[in-house]
């Protein structure tokens, strides 16, 4: 199983969205400074995560977002 993630900064108000095969490993990297943008937002927050079975399909929708923009995505789709 692949996994689209959005995070989000308090520190920053921001939004990033990625994807993996492992959220809550790929959390603990982001929240350990191991990304050079996401290491100036420390703590990163999950605010939800996708499931797809294969990973063009979590490359697609992880496209998707960004195009739409990670804030935007969430209200369209009720999730903010």
């Amino acid at each position: 199983m692949f996994y689209v993630y959005i995070l989000h900064s308090s520190s920053l108000e921001k939004y990033y969205v990625g994807s993996t095969e492992d959220v809550n490993h790929r959390l603990q990297q982001h929240n350990s400074g191991k990304g050079s943008f996401t290491k100036k937002g420390i703590p990163w927050l999950l605010i939800i995560s996708f499931e797809c079975i294969t990973r063009s399909e979590s490359v697609q929708l992880e496209m998707k977002i960004k195009k739409r923009g990670a804030k935007r995505y969430l209200q369209d789709h009720n999730l903010a």
